[in-house]
């Protein structure tokens, strides 16, 4: 998780570098289009960190819980799994 930490660390750096950008824009009046391209920016930095995280939870918390956990183990893995998708869905 060393690397992945750094690296979702980054990205979270990135967004709010967007967000402070947006913000700006917005208390100076700028252009709406600009603003909202810079918020699209902050979303897909963070949908970056979101994809990050979710990669090295299956790669790591997934697949001990599949290798070495009980069924109750494997099925809470999976379960958070997709209850986030759910979520992120509604």
């Amino acid at each position: 998780m060393d690397h992945t930490h750094h690296h979702v660390s980054h990205r979270l750096k990135i967004a709010r570098g967007h967000l402070d950008k947006v913000i700006q824009m917005v208390e100076e009046g700028q252009y709406c289009i600009d603003i909202l391209t810079q918020s699209q920016a902050v979303q897909a930095a963070l949908k970056e960190t979101d994809a990050l995280i979710l990669e090295d939870h299956l790669k790591n918390c997934v697949a001990d819980a599949v290798r070495g956990g009980s069924a109750s183990a494997r099925d809470t893995a999976v379960s958070e799994v997709v209850k986030v998708f759910r979520k992120n869905r509604a």
